[in-house]
């Protein structure tokens, strides 16, 4: 490992150590973690951005490093916040004979934890977040994106119907639509947020789901920017040991089109339960845009090319924290919720 990287981490170990234990309070507390840990600007988050330039064979002994480097930070954080905590109490605010009643402290989604892991990397990469309504028109949702209505894939997506024309979207691909019905090229997007289907309720299925779906348009974008910056994303969330393939595949409003596989993170690609043997595990499809979609906004497609992608961040998630059935991301059971952190 570069002893480069080795200097940073231990300086930014001994940094912690000083800062946690001179925080006299628990906002100083957690001023001292945003500042080590946060996702956008802290110390290692900083550090962890040039694990991508190491050479393949020295990431992932770095990447053990780091991670052992924050846990030995959010151990001290923890220690602290419970001295800290202690120390505020008195006897006279407690009847110290009662019995102690754990309290269940808040924190975010699983799934809200992937979705804002997933759009932090792509804005690394130069993506913007962008939404738009959950109720769309059936021209939005079909038709712009090279699916007529009596085409046989818009069948696969029958969803919800508000009133005549107007539906549930089936995915937040509408949302690539009016952004490019309402800006010019070049144009970089993710876009998260609910989609509704008429799928069946099981370990693997639900009618109302998160999707984070990708769009990036400009003069002489090919399939080697889509593979190197769908690979380099998952290098960046899985791990920099993580590997890639794309299979050939079809979507309406791609060609050509893949799905993307990364390593299995159970067992790192020798092969188990999780991914039926194979080693690889499916987390989206991808493509090159279709020039009938460009034609449909208004886009010269002799001169602007572009790819799109699209995820479900509740399968993602079930990989990264290894959850068996998708039923339990919808449960209200704080037992199951407690274990992710990210409050």
């Amino acid at each position: 490992m570069p002893s480069d990287l080795i200097r940073e981490l231990e300086e930014l170990q001994e940094e912690a150590r000083s800062a946690v234990a001179e925080a006299a309070d628990l906002r100083a507390l957690e001023a001292a973690r945003v500042r080590l840990l946060g996702r956008k600007e802290g110390r290692l988050t900083a550090i962890l951005r040039g694990l991508g330039a190491l050479p393949a064979e020295e990431r992932p002994a770095a990447g053990a490093a780091a991670n052992r480097a924050k846990t030995a930070i959010e151990q001290a954080i923890e220690a602290r916040a419970e001295a800290l905590e202690g120390g505020a109490r008195s006897a006279s605010e407690h009847d110290l004979t009662l019995p102690g009643r754990a309290q269940w402290h808040g924190a975010r989604h699983p799934v809200t934890l992937v979705i804002d892991e997933i759009c932090e990397i792509f804005a690394t990469l130069g993506f913007t977040r962008a939404r738009g309504p959950e109720a769309e028109t059936e021209w939005h949702n079909f038709v712009a994106l090279n699916t007529p209505l009596d085409h046989p894939a818009a069948d696969m997506q029958d969803t919800f119907y508000l009133a005549d024309g107007v539906v549930l979207r089936s995915h937040t691909s509408p949302v690539q639509v009016r952004t490019m019905q309402a800006h010019e090229p070049p144009i970089r997007i993710v876009a998260p947020g609910m989609a509704y289907r008429r799928d069946p309720w099981d370990a693997s299925h639900a009618p109302a789901f998160e999707q984070i779906e990708g769009l990036a348009v400009d003069e002489g974008i090919s399939m080697v920017d889509l593979k190197y910056t769908l690979s380099e994303f998952a290098r960046r969330f899985f791990g920099p040991s993580t590997r890639t393939r794309f299979r050939p595949s079809y979507f309406p409003f791609t060609e050509p089109s893949a799905e993307m596989d990364v390593t299995c993170s159970v067992c790192g690609g020798d092969g188990c339960s999780a991914c039926k043997g194979t080693g690889w595990m499916e987390i989206m499809g991808a493509g090159m845009v279709d020039p009938n979609v460009f034609e449909q906004v208004g886009y010269d497609p002799e001169r602007y090319t572009g790819f799109a992608f699209g995820m479900g961040p509740a399968r993602i998630a079930m990989l990264k924290y290894r959850i068996p059935d998708i039923r339990m991301l919808y449960e209200a059971d704080v037992r199951f919720l407690e274990q992710f952190g990210g409050a």
